[in-house]
């Protein structure tokens, strides 16, 4: 991945064209504070603003996106995923690279991030590898009306943590994870999620990458709101080129 040629594009690098260097991506994307809480997205879209390619992500990605994807998650304290992406996705155990392991070991930070995903009706499997083989203790975020019978199951492999009484308050999933310690949060999707957490303002930071592709119009947005908002005001913070590829980091006008 150290070959893939990334260069910045806004704001204006002091020498036309220069590659960046892992640690040049490192510091773009590094929270300045990390008591701060700060909730940050990471999405793909093709050109014509799918999500989703065939139902997956990776054919829209590429060398540089999983660059970048790998190093948000080596920054962040906790990576909130929705059960439905977790499935879809074939996530496996929040696991980090001997390197990014390294860097966080010379940074203060634990080996490797905390893994929250957020499930109403805890369709997950405890004996998936998400959980089994976890290096750090997973969160299942859900809520006071999930079913009890599957709650117990899943309370012998991960945390469970209400969030509210009927569906997860996204507020309430911010103020969980912050008090565990877990401040810089990082969150990967789904449409749903992310829908809910922009629904509720509580996202300050999106990372989105362009991939230059047209998807025809069949797969979903990166945000699936419940019903119509306020516009949201972002403040472009960089754009980065890699091929044809635009990585894009955005900020919420606060």
């Amino acid at each position: 991945m150290t070959d893939t040629k990334i260069t910045r594009l806004h704001p204006a690098p002091p020498v036309a064209g220069m590659p960046l260097t892992v640690d040049d991506l490192v510091e773009l994307h590094r929270p300045r504070d990390r008591q701060a809480p700060r909730v940050r997205a990471n999405f793909v879209a093709s050109v014509d603003g799918s999500a989703t390619a065939a139902g997956r992500t990776r054919d829209l990605g590429g060398p540089a996106d999983l660059l970048v994807f790998d190093l948000l998650r080596r920054l962040c304290d906790v990576v909130v995923v929705g059960a439905g992406t977790v499935r879809d996705e074939g996530y496996g155990p929040m696991r980090l690279a001997d390197d990014a392991v390294a860097w966080r070991r010379e940074a203060g930070l634990p080996d490797h991030p905390g893994f929250a995903i957020v499930s109403s009706g805890l369709d997950l499997d405890p004996t998936s590898a998400v959980f089994t083989e976890a290096p750090v203790r997973p969160l299942v975020l859900t809520h006071d009306s999930a079913p009890r019978a599957t709650r117990a199951r899943l309370d012998e492999v991960a945390d469970v943590v209400s969030c509210g009484s009927d569906r997860v308050d996204p507020h309430l999933l911010v103020r969980a994870l912050v008090e565990r310690g877990s401040p810089q949060i990082h969150t990967e999707g789904g449409p749903t999620l992310l829908g809910d957490l922009v629904a509720a303002d509580v996202v300050d930071e999106l990372c989105l990458t362009v991939s230059p592709n047209l998807e025809g119009g069949a797969g979903p947005r990166i945000v699936a709101a419940r019903e119509a908002m306020a516009l949201r005001g972002l403040a472009l913070d960089h754009v980065l080129l890699s091929d044809d590829m635009l990585l894009t980091k955005w900020s919420r006008r606060r």
